[in-house]
């Protein structure tokens, strides 16, 4: 019987052969990651903002109306002002503060894989 003649040795090159490839699908598949990632991030921030902004001006309003300065109901203004920005009114209080003061909550649905953006603020005379 024969002996079977010994595999063939590889050289190191061969042994290499796709190890490029293998390398850049992982960066491009990082890339990718991070970038979604940003994407995510900056659609947060918008969304932090805009429920800032809605909070803002329906607590103006509803301040406005505990003022005498616009007829109504403060509370009904401030939901409308939040209405027209896209916000949902979560939680409004009338002169908790002091006297023509009004503080509001207001929520945003975030869209995707993204919580709700929530935002608060305080609006009336100087305390």
């Amino acid at each position: 019987m024969g002996r079977a003649a010994p595999p063939a040795r590889q050289s190191r090159g061969d042994r290499e052969r796709g190890a490029g490839t293998l390398l850049m699908a992982g960066l491009a598949l990082m890339a990718l990651l991070l970038i979604a990632a940003a994407a995510l991030l900056l659609q947060a921030a918008a969304a932090a903002s805009k429920a800032a902004t809605a909070a803002d001006l329906a607590a103006l309003a509803a301040a406005d109306v505990a003022r005498g300065i616009t007829p109504g109901d403060p509370c009904t203004a401030a939901g409308e002002v939040a209405h027209h920005h896209g916000a949902t009114l979560q939680a409004c209080s009338v002169g908790g503060t002091g006297p023509g003061t009004a503080v509001v909550r207001v929520s945003i649905s975030g869209r995707g894989l993204l919580p709700d953006a929530v935002g608060a603020a305080r609006a009336g005379p100087p305390p």
